[in-house]
């Protein structure tokens, strides 16, 4: 394990270089981006990208997205780009969706986890997106957490994740999506979603004019796609409607256990006298419930709940991403 004495948190007018510098030197610095924190390091830096395993406990066989600054550097990192890889550029560049792509030639397994394919992205986020064009270069950058662990959407949650494992942290408030990238298959017939994101099926498939496939299942090597992942520490359960309403009812729902809502059902269960400490509405729209799960589940798990209780939410296609996260923190699998 590389050592690092401490973490620094980069704030300020000189922040941005700082961690330029430290990304040249070799080491690991957590960014902000418009979905998650990402721990970065230099893609074309073996030693660095390994480091980002090391940090994270991350097995070397799972793929790293590369973040580049504009769709010009795609030619950098891959080869045989299909138009409809240009066409989605110019539509969601900057921003959460990443094009799993053919990796040029001269491209490390290291950064593919021996994968002849790469997932690209450019970030919205402004921060990133100046250290990006200050290295003019790839940054590999999975999200900044121990493996399986919750994805950081804060500078906070990083720091107390990550302390002494990475050089250190740039500030760049909360993000904006809290949720990761959406993740597109280009090398097949027919695009395919392999991981669910901010941006949907019914928005690729207008861009590109074709179908787009959403797998009930997938077996593809992607990051995120394990069973068990983006994890609480506390116990998650995820109900319906109904199994929650009769829980409260039943007096199941102890003052150590906290409720995740997505509806106004609120309303009936502080009718079951509920602590109103215990509930946290986290909106109605996938949007903003999305940019809230992942730093409320971090805020719990600081208060040492006995459980987390996380009402469905609806199954549509806009809640995709939102029930991805949940099926897999909810999963006591610990496979993958």
């Amino acid at each position: 394990m590389h050592k690092i004495l401490s973490t620094s948190l980069l704030q300020g007018e000189h922040a941005v270089s700082e961690a330029v510098a430290l990304l040249t030197q070799g080491e690991c610095v957590g960014l902000p981006t418009e979905t998650v924190y990402g721990l970065a390091a230099d893609a074309s830096n073996d030693t660095a990208v390994n480091k980002i395993f090391e940090a994270k406990g991350r097995p070397k066989n799972h793929p790293l997205i590369v973040h580049i600054p504009d769709v010009t550097h795609i030619e950098r990192w891959a080869k045989d780009i299909p138009e409809a890889a240009y066409l989605l550029a110019a539509h969601y560049w900057p921003g959460p969706l990443t094009l799993l792509l053919k990796k040029a030639d001269h491209i490390s397994n290291v950064v593919t986890g021996g994968l002849d394919t790469i997932g690209l992205r450019v970030p919205a986020h402004p921060l990133f997106l100046q250290v990006l064009t200050e290295l003019n270069g790839g940054l590999a950058a999975p999200s900044a957490n121990r493996y399986k662990q919750l994805s950081p959407t804060i500078a906070e949650q990083v720091l107390e994740g990550l302390d002494g494992r990475i050089a250190a942290v740039l500030e760049g408030g909360a993000c904006e999506h809290g949720l990761e990238s959406t993740i597109i298959d280009l090398l097949s017939a027919t695009p395919r979603i392999l991981r669910a994101g901010p941006i949907a099926q019914a928005q690729l498939e207008n861009v590109l004019g074709c179908p787009v496939a959403v797998p009930y299942e997938h077996v593809e090597v992607v990051p995120g796609n394990v069973k068990a992942h983006y994890q609480p520490n506390t116990p998650l359960a995820v109900l319906s409607p109904a199994e929650l309403l009769t829980e409260v009812y039943n007096g199941k729902i102890a003052d150590t256990q906290y409720v995740l809502s997505s509806s106004k059902v609120k309303e009936q269960v502080m009718q079951a006298a509920i602590s109103d400490k215990q509930w946290r509405f986290l909106g109605e729209d996938a949007a903003t419930y999305g940019s809230k799960l992942y730093v409320t589940l971090y805020e719990l798990d600081k208060l040492h709940a006995k459980r987390i209780v996380v009402e469905q939410p609806p199954v549509t296609e806009q809640w995709r991403a939102v029930n991805d996260r949940l099926s897999r923190a909810a999963s006591s699998t610990t496979d993958g």
